[in-house]
């Protein structure tokens, strides 16, 4: 019943009253965005979603788009700005994605969304993270988040996706505020360079 209901009408109703009552420091964090990014303060990208289906991600961005003479975009390290490198170090870029759980796309806990090229990849378990929704954050995020291999995030996704329940939510959420209190494992939107990697030793 939670898995099935539950969990929904708790999506909603949590990341409706968190967007009420974060909307003033959204507007803020907003301005200061587009100041910093050139009139551009979102970061959209498509992501798989439950079953594979495909939903556009919303994310504070924290970089711009500078580029070197040769018209590409440098180094991630080199474009994040002052203000992004805060929004980055708070997770305050994952605010967004309460959005998507509002509008159902995705959950407040679950496997993290990963790239769409990402897709071909998996094997059969793997492919089965997929089997609920994506979630801000997971339980591979409180277990490591970009300290683990893809494997391991892979493993993770999977266990969570077995042991769904009110009280693995709860242990999660509970886990994941006190990581953000202790800035362990930040997220990195860019994952390009991970992907590459992960990509060349897959079979």
């Amino acid at each position: 019943m939670y898995k099935n209901f539950v969990k929904r009408i708790a999506d909603f109703l949590a990341s409706f009253i968190a967007l009420l009552l974060l909307s003033p420091f959204i507007i803020i964090l907003i301005i200061f965005l587009m100041f910093a990014n050139n009139g551009k303060p979102f970061f959209l990208q498509k992501r798989p979603g439950k079953n594979g289906e495909i939903f556009t991600i919303i994310k504070f961005k924290t970089m711009n788009d500078k580029k070197d003479k040769d018209g590409e975009l440098l180094p991630a390290a080199q474009r994040v700005t002052k203000i992004g490198e805060f929004v980055r170090n708070t997770s305050l870029d994952e605010l967004l994605q309460l959005v998507n759980v509002l509008i159902g796309d995705m959950s407040i806990v679950g496997p993290r969304p990963l790239l769409i090229d990402y897709l071909p990849l998996y094997n059969e378990e793997q492919a089965r993270r997929h089997l609920v929704k994506p979630g801000i954050t997971g339980w591979a995020q409180v277990n490591g988040r970009n300290t683990l291999s893809f494997e391991e995030k892979f493993i993770y996704d999977v266990w969570y996706v077995d042991n769904l329940s009110f009280s693995t939510d709860l242990k999660i959420l509970l886990k994941t505020i006190q990581k953000v209190f202790k800035r362990d494992d930040i997220y990195d939107e860019e994952l390009e360079d991970v992907f590459e990697q992960w990509s060349g030793n897959a079979e």
